[in-house]
């Protein structure tokens, strides 16, 4: 594990926060315009999925160079996001892509990256 990844998950921990807390500790929230709570409530979702995408579609070679991949991992989000809109249940998404990924997987389909 890479040590300054652990400092990334915190600044980003601490810029995604206030917003997500903003509903939780400001009184009155629910009185902001209806573009304003949307944005808020896209916030999460939002950032979830960048991490999703950026860790499917980019690897490095041994020079650290990075490059496209296209295999299981970028169908198993696409797959996730398909469960997720569809159920309206994170859990499920995320479930369904990681079935999919350790069956492809198991059955010689897609190898680890």
């Amino acid at each position: 594990m890479n040590p300054g990844l652990l400092g990334l998950a915190v600044a980003m921990a601490a810029v995604t926060y206030p917003s997500r807390a903003l509903p939780l500790l400001v009184p009155g929230i629910d009185r902001l315009p209806a573009w304003a709570l949307g944005y808020l409530r896209l916030v999460g979702p939002a950032v979830l999925a960048a991490l999703a995408a950026a860790n499917a579609l980019v690897v490095t070679d041994a020079a650290g160079r990075p490059g496209l991949h296209l295999g299981i991992e970028p169908v198993a989000v696409g797959l996730a996001a398909v469960v997720v809109t569809w159920r309206r249940n994170l859990f499920l998404g995320i479930l369904a892509g990681v079935l999919l990924t350790a069956l492809a997987r198991a059955a010689g389909l897609a190898a680890l990256p």
